[in-house]
């Protein structure tokens, strides 16, 4: 049956989801609750305002993430920095510029604390209006007990209400991401396994089984996780989670390469088989009930297997006729090595995520700290490692909490010098409506000023229209307040800005008699806070995350090149370590944060560069190869002559300068990585070494076997640039 024109060109009806509704309608609940006891119950107007904003900001304006029992939880735990704010506010009010050097140094403190994980980014809006309300005239320290009284009030209303009123069900953590990545690895690397013991897998199983692995590792992509969900905090089990989605996203490329250079080799296959055993203990260990998994049998075996690879591999060589499929013994081995040290990696992160006991740092001191370092420091001194690392301008915490601060710093000094009456709109404002880039606010900033404009002549109208009847305002708070947090969500700004106003008109027209100029006074305070919130955003880094995205991953990719570079010389004995590699280390921190930003923003489809998540998929690959070899060759034995090192070194220089010129043309804006001729002869030089022969049968061969490991991480390193591209111009 064809649809008519008409009725296919009909725009489809936008329906707030249910879990929107529900919050409305809790905070409607405990914001009217707190504000009708205090207002008319006690006549006690200052606790009844204190009571309603506490539950709107906490509510409305803070991201309050998780279970029922959680969601309460973090509301009663903000209790002490409420009520600290609340004092703040109300003791620096006795001058204008007082109240605004707290602004800013409240403005700060909050936003830069988001440093310290999702948490904290979500409650950032909600504290600074905790400090914005009280911290404007009249000037009344008689009033704290009253206002802190109201707070107190509105927030145990609002924990009671997610507790009663359509509590939320726990939403899927990332553990539970985690573990059906590790059991879709599992999976593949027992059709690894088979493929190594000489037994074919059923037709089509192989590309089914990695497809799924490639989705389930796909949704590990912080992109791909709402953001109160992402393990992102500075504590031990939030980073070795982190560790975790790392070390499988490093395993699942080494279990394909098992199945694409699969021949019989029954030491491969029975490692292999240990990795699947091993990622599916760390499945099982992900869950907090879960059993926390052990290392001891994958240690065991490769262990065994690194001592006896060398010496099957030369018994194959000699036993096998001259070509390729003999050379490929080799690689085959390493892959295999390096999937269980991914796995041992995902597990021993596992352990660090349940606070199970882990052995001594094994990284020789000269190369410390180790990967899992923060499994050995105490929670205050990894905070405190946190904040202290991202106080410096490179970073997205910083640059937008200094943005943050000033804005409301100058908005705080505008309100007061031109005595603008509700004055705290105006920082309520460029809270709400400033972001991260100059852009986004200015895409912002147009719905939000016709909303309001729309709600203010609503108000007015309904001000001449009713009168001083405060029994109307009364009876109409609660509905306009939540059709007001329920059309904000679903319909956009202009809609949420537009019902907000009329919502504060019917509370302070409840509270002292009001005209019609209480609209004029609201578009007023609010162009005057979203000016401020555009012009912040001109001045203090306007391009957001974009503006340093490229030059941040260009000196990751640098910082890479170094890396490489001193892991090779280490690995072969030609040279000391100096720290490139925990510079890398954290690098790869700071660019996964501007990362994350710039994917938050809008962009310029045209000018959007390159493959910016491989460029740091590269960085990250680096630093997580370099780290099993590192644990697992002893300095100085990855050649087995001096002759074999200046090769391998050579061979990490070329690596080494195909990642700086990578890195040139991303600050250049050229193309560069796969087409590049010297990457290509890297490549085959690469590709020429691991095709050599096999070692000598009746020699030790561990450590020709060694370079060849070195080999096979320089090849992929080559790999992960060729995914890097930046696309062709398009004409404006």
């Amino acid at each position: 049956m064809r649809r008519s024109p008409g009725r296919a060109e009909r725009p489809r009806r936008v329906r707030p989801a249910p879990a929107v509704v529900h919050r409305a309608v809790r905070v409607t609940a405990a914001a009217c609750a707190g504000f009708y006891a205090f207002r008319y119950g006690l006549d006690r107007p200052a606790s009844a305002t204190y009571a309603l904003f506490a539950a709107v900001a906490l509510g409305v304006l803070a991201r309050v993430e998780g279970s029922a029992r959680t969601r309460a939880r973090t509301i009663l735990w903000t209790l002490p920095a409420a009520w600290a704010l609340v004092c703040l506010g109300t003791v620096l009010a006795v001058h204008s510029w007082a109240a605004a050097l707290g602004m800013v140094g409240v403005g700060f403190a909050v936003s830069y604390g988001s440093v310290g994980g999702p948490r904290m980014v979500g409650l950032a809006n909600g504290l600074q209006l905790l400090y914005i309300l009280p911290c404007f005239p009249p000037y009344s320290p008689e009033d704290l007990p009253q206002r802190l009284l109201g707070v107190t009030a509105g927030l145990l209303l609002l924990a009671a209400a997610e507790l009663l009123l359509w509590p939320e069900p726990a939403p899927p953590d990332y553990r539970g991401r985690l573990s059906r990545a590790a059991l879709a690895l599992a999976e593949l690397a027992d059709l690894a396994a088979d493929a190594c013991a000489g037994r074919a897998a059923a037709p089509g199983a192989v590309t089914s089984a990695a497809d799924r692995a490639r989705a389930r590792l796909d949704e590990l992509r912080f992109s791909r996780v709402p953001v109160m969900e992402r393990p992102a905090g500075a504590g031990a089990v939030d980073r070795a989670l982190t560790h975790c989605a790392a070390a499988l996203r490093y395993t699942g490329p080494q279990v394909l390469r098992i199945l694409r250079l699969a021949r019989p080799y029954p030491g491969a296959a029975q490692l292999t088989a240990v990795t699947a055993q091993a990622l599916r203990a760390a499945a099982a260990g992900l869950p907090r009930a879960g059993p926390v998994p052990d290392t001891g049998v994958l240690d065991r075996e490769l262990a065994t297997f690194d001592t006896a690879r060398a010496f099957d591999t030369a018994r194959a060589a000699d036993a096998a006729p001259p070509g390729r499929s003999g050379r490929l013994r080799p690689a085959l081995g390493t892959a295999a090595l390096d999937s269980a040290e991914g796995a041992r990696f995902v597990v021993r992160a596992v352990r660090v995520g349940r606070h199970a006991a882990l052995p001594p740092d094994e990284t020789p001191p000269d190369q410390r700290p180790g990967p899992f370092w923060y499994a050995y420091d105490p929670a205050p001194l990894l905070w405190w490692r946190r904040f202290r690392a991202n106080l410096t301008p490179r970073s997205v915490a910083f640059r937008n909490a200094l943005r943050t601060a000033g804005a409301l710093g100058a908005a705080r000094l505008l309100a007061g010098g031109l005595d603008l009456s509700h004055g705290f709109w105006v920082l309520l404002a460029t809270l709400t409506l400033m972001r991260t880039s100059a852009a986004d606010t200015r895409t912002t900033l147009r719905p939000a000023l016709v909303g309001t404009a729309l709600g203010a002549a609503a108000t007015a109208a309904v001000l001449l229209a009713v009168g001083e009847h405060p029994l109307v305002y009364a009876l109409a708070l609660p509905p306009v307040m939540l059709i007001a947090f329920t059309a904000g969500p679903a319909l956009g700004p202009a809609w949420g800005q537009g019902l907000f106003t009329l919502v504060v008109a019917l509370v302070f027209t409840q509270l002292a008699p009001a005209s019609w100029r209480l609209a004029e006074a609201r578009v007023v305070n609010v162009a005057a806070g979203a000016a401020i919130g555009l012009l912040a955003g001109l001045c203090a880094w306007p391009r957001g995350g974009a503006q340093d995205l490229r030059r941040r991953t260009a000196g990751l990719l640098e910082e890479s090149a170094d890396a490489v570079r001193e892991t090779v010389a280490v690995l072969t004995g030609t040279g000391r370590p100096g720290g490139a590699l925990r510079r890398a280390r954290n690098s790869t921190l700071l660019t996964e944060a501007m990362y994350a930003q710039y994917r938050c923003e809008r962009h310029d489809p045209a000018g959007d560069g390159p493959n910016w998540q491989a460029a740091v998929l590269a960085g990250q690959h680096a630093v997580r190869g370099a780290e099993p070899l590192l644990a697992r060759i002893p300095p100085g034995t990855a050649a087995p002559h001096r002759g074999g090192a200046r090769v391998l070194l050579g061979h990490a220089d070329e690596v080494a300068a195909a990642f700086r010129r990578q890195a040139a043309a991303l600050r250049a804006r050229e193309p560069a990585g796969a087409a590049h001729p010297a990457v290509a002869r890297a490549r085959a030089a690469l590709v020429a070494e691991l095709d050599g022969p096999p070692p000598a049968p009746g020699t030790d061969g561990r450590v020709p076997l060694h370079a060849v490991d070195v080999a096979v991480w320089l090849a992929g390193l080559l790999d992960d640039l060729q995914q890097i591209h930046e696309p062709a111009r398009q004409p404006r």
